[in-house]
């Protein structure tokens, strides 16, 4: 085994996993404020709108995806009565529906990012390399999957030999970098990417994809008032009216009883 092999599969996977655990628990500790989207929705939305759930979801299936293929072994759906032809059938035709809206998705919104001025204005340098690193990850899966599964035909490349049991033995502690010796050079820089990528994810805004807002479904609603509603002739008592228009609303209405006496 090549310097290279060793640290690209073996060394870089657990650098990766122990700094992204904790700068996780670092961010948590240190920089709650600023564990968030920092959405720019207020600067534009109409592209938002449209690009963000295409993004989010195709990534939420390619995601799964991935933990299917990889983590799953290739014995579990051969005992199912899952054949080979229609597995690999099944991943590509899911796998290209999901990583082609999270492409469109993407891009979309790396088109409202640069090109929309208000929002190009609102856009750090974090933000910057987190896309550079997002865009080159997810580009680069998907040429993986057109070169390798689509157009060489037949079943593809069957990864499961040798990327799935490799990625299995880096979270058991038992890693076989030999196994990637003869992978082809797409699934190894598409590997390398999504390594360095989750070197910086717990620094960036994508730390927001770890949060569950389990408060949501619990907390109380949130009770909107409308103008009229505290100036009306049903207004509830207790409630003092503070705006402008309510004060000469009462300062009319006191005028108007005391002409009346």
């Amino acid at each position: 085994m090549s310097t290279f092999s060793l640290f690209f599969w073996t060394v870089l996977p657990w650098i990766s996993a122990v700094v992204f655990v904790a700068g996780l628990i670092w961010r948590w500790r240190y920089d709650q404020y600023g564990w968030t989207t920092q959405s720019s929705q207020i600067y534009e939305s109409r592209i938002l709108r449209l690009s963000s759930p295409l993004f989010h979801y195709g990534m939420l299936g390619v995601i799964v995806g991935h933990a299917a293929g990889l983590l799953v072994p290739k014995s579990a759906t051969e005992a199912l009565g899952i054949p080979e032809h229609t597995y690999h059938l099944m991943a590509v035709v899911l796998g290209s529906i999901f990583g082609l809206a999270a492409i469109l998705g993407l891009l979309g919104l790396l088109y409202r990012r640069f090109v929309v001025k208000s929002v190009r204005l609102a856009t750090s340098g974090n933000d910057i390399l987190m896309y550079v690193l997002l865009t080159a990850a997810i580009f680069l899966g998907g040429w993986a999957t057109l070169s390798t599964q689509i157009l060489r035909g037949s079943d593809g490349y069957d990864y499961r030999e040798t990327i799935s049991p490799w990625i299995r033995g880096v979270f058991t502690f038992n890693p076989q970098p030999e196994l990637m010796t003869n992978v082809p050079v797409e699934f190894k820089l598409h590997i390398i990417a999504g390594l360095i990528l989750l070197l910086v994810w717990p620094f960036t805004k994508l730390v927001h994809v770890v949060s569950v807002p389990l408060g949501y479904t619990t907390r109380p609603y949130v009770v909107y008032r409308s103008r009229e509603a505290t100036t009306s002739e049903h207004a509830r008592r207790g409630w003092a009216p503070v705006s402008r228009e309510a004060r000469m609303v009462k300062k009319n209405k006191t005028e108007a009883t005391s002409r009346g006496a």
